[in-house]
């Protein structure tokens, strides 16, 4: 079932990326193209569980895990619960005429991919070896580019996340 365009030996592997890269795409377009907020929550949990699929694809078993628990459980959970607090459901517009900005945006948005697929798709073919180095994607490997040549920025984060946890609850603490 292998065949051969430009050089690319198309396999179900790469068949199978293609079909879950597409779809993560469309499902990153409904993000932004509903009106509602809901709908465009549940579009993000769709784009983030298709991404894990992607990275188990990759043998990046570690990142779709870490993607799955963390984007999909713990921050879509913010973000819904957030959605519901505010209480934010589709915006009562009434429009008596057609916004030129929408069409401007998706002309905008049709060039802008049109530039990074046109700088993109030629590299892709130009490629015959696509695989990963062996390890890619363990927590092992993953650990140790961490903590070896990204130990500075790691702990820059971690005490940027501090700083926001502990102003956070100041804040809450001055309300009360």
């Amino acid at each position: 079932m292998n065949q051969s365009l430009g050089g690319v030996t198309i396999t179900p592997n790469l068949l199978l990326f293609g079909a879950l890269g597409g779809a993560a795409a469309m499902a990153a377009v409904g993000v932004v193209a509903f009106n509602n907020a809901v709908r465009s929550a549940l579009c993000l949990v769709l784009n983030f569980f298709l991404l894990a699929i992607v990275y188990f694809t990759l043998n990046a078993e570690m990142m779709g895990i870490t993607q799955v628990v963390v984007y999909t459980g713990a921050i879509m959970v913010l973000f819904l619960f957030v959605i519901m607090l505010l209480n934010l459901g589709a915006p009562q517009l009434l429009r008596d005429r057609e916004d030129p900005k929408r069409w401007l945006g998706l002309l905008l948005g049709f060039a802008l991919f049109a530039i990074v697929a046109g700088q993109i798709f030629p590299s892709l073919l130009s490629h015959t070896n696509i695989g990963a180095v062996d390890g890619y994607g363990s927590p092992q490997a993953i650990g140790r580019t961490l903590f070896t040549q990204y130990v500075l920025p790691f702990e820059a984060v971690s005490i940027l996340l501090l700083i926001g946890i502990v102003g956070s609850i100041l804040l809450a603490k001055r309300r009360i």
